[in-house]
């Protein structure tokens, strides 16, 4: 029946199954009747709105931490769910983390992956947020209210420590501060390491870092000056004094934990004399097991008995010294007679390598003691991540306990004991090994831990999380400055320009105050 028909028919009308009586004008029938549409309406909107809610907003996710592994983070994210909107935050003005700090000056080649990070940073639903520390200029608590989840990756700005005596003393350094004072970190620009009381250098370890800092100091400045080496480093090390440098490790040549690679162009220093122990290299039944199987120690073992035996081709007239000391580890820093407070030497105690398990060694002291002198000495004994209030963490490994990127509750062991929504990932996650392509599989993993979850109910859409509008908020109210990418862009375009103007890639600003004033111009 029409509408019409209905109106013609004059005391009653039928309004869906009821049929309605009484005296009506055509215009109070016509009012009735879009009245009832628009509340009909109103509830299907409701009812739309709420069962769609959930689906419609964005998955809000925090990355702490902008080096590889929050990066790789973002991006595996942001392609595996279409939904979600990542913000990305970091305790500095500028993103990248070691790949800006940590990778060497002469190593350009690593740092190109700096544009893949670029891209993802550009990303629309992608943010960056630097200046913003983790603990002071947000709590973790907050951040996991703000956002549905939470991804930690601040990886590892602490070091190990030897704990033997003498070592506050004045010259000895971590190597980490050391890479971050040569690479201009604003936490080392004022490092200013002693390198002209001595013509030795003690590097404690001999990992890739180690070999990293010893080609600085044995590099010719000359070669060092076309890279992004920070100025204030290139100044002080064209005033060294350094001219020898022991490489101590523990163990022998056939356990050390350098790459081919790195080892390869220390030895290729120009100029360089390179001195190792015959005795040193000679193997037994158990290092032939160790490095069986292993390619990489096979190479290396390789590498060191060609260099034993390899001296520079031309005389030089300033000629340099690598030392490597294996089966010795430190007792004891030295005192200077000279200098009150100040190092002049490490007590080294002789060693010998004890099998653990089929393929493994340890080292083991002899209590024999034998005394090397220098006026510097680097740690590169191990990097360490450091814990934030609320967030379990285990001191002696120096990581969060997790499984698969899960950060679990405590580090009982327990893997059913997981904190909701709270994920990590690289060096926090498995400890500071690997390189930076290995964050991308850590990534991966962590990642597909947290699709798991989405999928499996265990992490949802918190209508109380207002993510990105949230963080700005809380920061803005505590005035906390945070440099958004396209203020470290014009970061990124000074240091281009100015690098260009001495024929480097970049010259790097090192200080808080220079950094905060270019992302403002």
């Amino acid at each position: 029946m029409c509408f019409m028909s209905c109106i013609n028919r004059g005391p009653h009308f039928r309004e869906g199954n009821t049929v309605v009586t009484g005296n009506y004008s055509t215009a109070s029938i016509k009012f009735h009747l879009l009245r009832k549409e628009l509340a009909a309406f109103q509830a299907m909107t409701w009812l739309s709105r709420t069962f769609s809610t959930a689906a419609s907003r964005p998955l809000r996710v925090c990355i702490v931490g902008s080096g590889p592994a929050g990066f790789y983070t973002a991006e595996k994210m942001l392609k595996a769910h279409q939904e979600a909107e990542v913000d990305i935050i970091d305790r500095l003005p500028t993103p990248f983390g070691l790949v800006r700090s940590g990778v060497a000056p002469d190593h350009p080649e690593t740092k190109i992956v700096v544009n893949q990070f670029t891209r993802v940073a550009q990303h629309q639903r992608c943010s960056f947020f630097g200046n913003v520390t983790l603990g002071s200029s947000v709590t973790l608590p907050e951040l996991r209210e703000l956002y549905d989840v939470v991804v930690l990756a601040y990886g590892a700005e602490s070091d190990r420590v030897l704990g033997i005596p003498g070592e506050d003393l004045g010259g000895i350094y971590a190597a980490r501060e050391f890479v971050w004072w040569y690479n201009g970190h604003p936490n080392s620009r004022y490092l200013n390491p002693d390198l002209t009381s001595s013509d030795t250098a003690v590097i404690l370890g001999q990992g890739n870092v180690a070999l990293d800092v010893a080609r600085i100091l044995l590099r010719p400045v000359t070669e060092l000056a076309t890279t992004d080496i920070a100025s204030h480093a290139l100044s002080a090390l064209a005033k060294s004094s350094i001219r020898k440098v022991y490489l101590v490790g523990r163990r022998g040549p056939a356990q050390a934990a350098c790459t081919a690679k790195e080892l390869r162009e220390i030895l290729g220093v120009k100029d360089l004399h390179v001195h190792i122990k015959a005795a040193d290299l000679l193997k037994t039944p158990a290092d032939e097991e160790e490095i069986k199987n292993n390619r990489i120690r096979k190479r290396v073992y390789e590498l060191l008995s060609k260099a034993a035996t390899s001296r520079p081709l031309h005389p030089s007239s300033d000629p340099r010294e690598l030392h490597f000391v294996f089966f010795r580890k430190p007792e004891k820093f030295l005192e200077s007679d000279e200098r009150t407070g100040h190092i002049a030497g490490v007590r080294l105690e002789k060693t010998k390598l004890i099998g653990v398990s089929p393929g493994e060694q340890m080292a083991a002291g002899t209590g024999q003691f034998e005394d090397l002198g220098c006026g510097i000495v680097l740690k590169s004994i191990g990097y360490k991540s450091v814990p934030v209030n609320g967030l379990p963490f285990d001191d002696w490994k120096g990581v969060v306990p997790n499984v698969r990127g899960r950060v679990l509750s405590d580090t009982s062991g327990d893997h059913t004991r997981v904190e909701k929504a709270l994920y990590v990932c690289g060096w926090l996650k498995r400890g500071p090994t690997g390189i930076i392509a290995t964050n991308l599989y850590c990534a991966e993993e962590t990642v597909a831990s947290i699709s798991e979850d989405l999928k499996q109910g265990v992490v949802t859409f918190s209508s109380s999380s207002s993510g990105r509008e949230g963080l700005l908020q809380l920061l803005d109210n505590r005035n906390v400055r945070a440099v958004p990418f396209n203020r470290w862009e014009k970061i990124d375009s000074l240091e281009r320009e100015l690098g260009n103007l001495k024929d480097k890639p970049r010259e790097k600003l090192a200080t808080w105050e220079e950094l905060e004033k270019a992302s403002e111009e």
